[in-house]
Formats: C-alpha cells, structure tokens, sequence
C-alpha cells in the first residue's frame, strides 16, 4: 500500500520594526510554496512565542494573501524579541520548530532578524542534527544593510517618498509662520533615511552621523551647526528653515552631554531604544539656550518623523520589489539553498551568504553607513545652508552673520572658527 508523500512546510516569520513591503513578501513567497507544494505557516509575533516554547500561528493559503500585497504592516505581525541571548531561548525555538514539522523558515527583517534565523539554524543542526534551511529578506526603512551599494532595503522608498513629502509640507509651514522647524528622522545608526528625506525635500540642511566619522558627537557642535545655519538664513533676510537631524546621532554623541541618554532603555538586541529618548525636545531646548546666549529670539518647533511612515501602505516600487524578493526567497529554499539573505541585483536573484555579512570580530551584521565621500552626499551638503569651509575667507559674509548676534565680527569667527576649519575644534 503506497503512502501519500509527506507535505514540505514553510515557515514564515517577521523580526524588527515595521516597514513597507512586509505583506507583500508574505504574499509571494505563500503563493510560490503552494505552488510548489509546500504547506506555509505564518508565525505570529516574531520569535517571540517561540522563545517561550509555543508555536502561536496561522496557516496561510492563497485566499488569505491574494491582495495584501497592497497593503501597509504585517499580517504577521513583529516583534524584536531576542532568541540568541540565551541557550535555553534557541533550545526553545528549534524544539518548537521542529515539532511543527519546519523545513524552511524565512525571515522578514533586519539585520539582528537575520542574525537570529542565522543562529536557531545552526543551533538547530548543531544540537538537533536537523537541517532546517533558512533564508532572510532584508528588510528596514533604514537602508542600513550591508548589501552592495545600489542595492536599497524595501521599504526605504516608501518612507523617503512619504517623508518628503512630509518636510516638503513642512517647509511651507516655515516659509509662512516665519519659524525654524527641527525634524528628527528614524535611523538607528546611519543616516540615509534623513539624507534621502532632506535632499528630495530641499530641507535647508540635513545632519547625518556619518558626518562624524568614528569620532563622539558632541553637542554643542550639533547645536552649533544649527545655529549658524540660522543666521547664515537670517543673513540671506530669512527668518524660516527646517533642519532634518538623523536619530542616529544620539547612539554617537557622548553620554555626559545627553543626560536623558544616562537612563535610556534598550530593547533585546542592546540597542538603545531612541524612540524612548525625546531627542528632538532636547535640540529644541539646548537650541533655543545656544541662540538666547548671542542675542537671537526666534520660534522654534520640533517635529519627530519615522513610525508615520512605518506601516503605510507601500509605494509601487516597494510592492514590485517585495513581490519579486518573496518569491526568489522560497525558490532559492525550495532549490536547496539555506543561510543566504536574498538579493535581486542587475534583475538577478542573488544570495548573498549569512557569514560574508558579518563582522569576523563580533559575528553580528556589518551596518551600512552613508559614504560622505559619494557624489550623493557631496552633493546634497553643496546645497544646504550651513556654515561651510569655503565661506572661511568671506570676510562680508561672516560680518553679516555677526550682525545678527550680540557677538563682534571678530568673536564671532573665534566662536565658530571650528565650523569652518579655521580655529581648533574646542572640543
């Protein structure tokens, strides 16, 4: 008596924060398993419930996803709970997989969500001896990856497109109120989001991390570089601007000029969780302070900007780009393949391996940071209004800022000398 074969599983999970586009690589990669006869779970919640030893799920089938494609957030739901902290944590997950009958898993995330599936595959083989392939579709409005350079991460289009259009409005507002607008933009650790938002937006400047280097931030630079851009614009007969400031910059800045960072919660992967620090606050106030020290009253408002633009529905470019990515992450399983994030580069599917993305020293996933040698970021900072190097020798230009102050020309090129190089950094 012949036995019917036994059905092929996939599971599909989603790590981190929200970003457009999730529901769209659901929607793909269920509709290629089926097709391929592969029964698809969808796990809720991330690694969440698995970590407490419980499978809390749904199957999928084509009826359930035919259109989300259109659709912001996860049908899956996240969550950014943790499985690699602990043994007992992965124990739990591959003992949970494995009773579910789990071939496949793919995971929908970032870097630390690839990092986990990475890890509960390999715990799975190592103590279990099972060869659960994995595969991960990368996944943050960061675009902070470390894909190869022309490469975005879906849902960064979205975001940039509604955050534009966001700081385009803003603008407006700036222009008629006769006020500065300070936007502090998501962006854990780099600052493409920001720059993306402010060069589309025509922001009157944007502040990125990276323009630091490897060096700590200090604040009062951060308060600086804005104050000059006010009165290099008040110079110019304007009293309006808006400022878009990566988030980012709080993970660099140094812990004795930001006290809220003293006490600053972190989620289960260490990071500091900049959405509980009210960094935009704190630049509006120690602006304000910095401004009223040489003699400028002005209005100032702050404006915080990245989970409005999480869960929206996504731009036609993210849901053709999701669409193609579900799919090439299940044919990529389904052809054997396992350990890979999954790329389509030159309208190419190409995986690129887990252990050539991440750090030899730490293990952990190299983060992409913008190059502020590029031609895309030389050339958004060429049309910010800011205090530059090459204005160090405008000797009418800087009187005029000074004659926006209480501050003599000559105090004031040695308050903020450092700005354009030509006194020594103070700090």
């Amino acid at each position: 008596m012949e036995h019917a074969p036994v059905r092929r599983k996939l599971a599909i999970l989603v790590g981190g924060g929200p970003a457009p586009g999730i529901n769209g690589v659901i929607h793909s990669a269920t509709i290629e398993a089926i097709n391929n006869g592969v029964e698809v779970v969808g796990i809720l919640d991330g690694f969440e419930h698995l970590m407490q030893g419980q499978l809390v799920s749904r199957p999928l089938n084509i009826d359930d996803v035919s259109r989300i494609h259109l659709e912001g957030g996860s049908i899956l739901r996240t969550s950014r709970a943790n499985p690699t902290k602990t043994t007992a944590d992965l124990d739990r997950c591959v003992d949970v997989l494995i009773r579910a009958g789990i071939d496949y898993l793919l995971a929908i995330g970032g870097d630390d969500t690839a990092y986990s599936a990475y890890r509960v595959a390999g715990h799975a083989q190592e103590t279990k001896h099972v060869a659960m392939q994995t595969a991960h579709v990368p996944k943050t409005i960061d675009n902070d990856l470390p894909l190869p350079e022309e490469i975005r991460t879906f849902g960064y289009e979205t975001a940039r497109e509604l955050g534009t259009r966001v700081v385009m409005n803003l603008m407006e507002e700036a222009r008629t109120g006769r006020r500065w607008i300070l936007v502090v933009t998501m962006g854990r650790k780099t600052g493409h989001l920001a720059l993306g938002i402010g060069k589309s937006a025509g922001a009157t400047l944007t502040l990125i991390p990276e323009e630091w280097g490897d060096r700590p931030i200090r604040l009062q630079e951060v308060l600086d570089i804005l104050a000059t851009s006010i009165i290099k614009r008040l110079a110019e007969g304007k009293e309006y601007g808006v400022a878009v400031i990566a988030e980012g910059i709080v993970e660099q800045m140094t812990p004795e000029d930001l006290e809220a960072l003293k006490d600053a919660p972190l989620d289960t992967h260490g990071h500091i969780q900049l959405s509980e620090i009210n960094f935009s606050d704190i630049l509006k106030g120690e602006l304000r302070r910095t401004l009223k020290e040489i003699g400028i009253n002005l209005r100032l408002i702050n404006k915080d900007l990245g989970f409005e633009l999480r869960c929206a529905d996504p731009i036609a470019f993210d849901i053709d780009y999701t669409i193609g990515l579900g799919e090439a992450a299940v044919s990529f399983l389904l052809a054997g393949g396992t350990n890979a994030t999954i790329t389509i580069q030159r309208n190419q599917v190409v995986p690129i391996p887990f252990e050539s993305m991440m750090d030899p020293h730490t293990g952990r996933t190299e983060v992409r940071r913008v190059k502020i040698d590029s031609f895309v970021y030389r050339s958004a900072y060429k049309f910010m209004i800011r205090l530059q190097p090459q204005n160090a020798a405008d000797d009418v230009l800087l009187a005029q800022m000074a004659a926006h102050t209480n501050l003599s020309p000559e105090a004031f090129k040695a308050r903020f000398g450092y700005l354009t190089g030509t006194t020594a950094r103070p700090f």
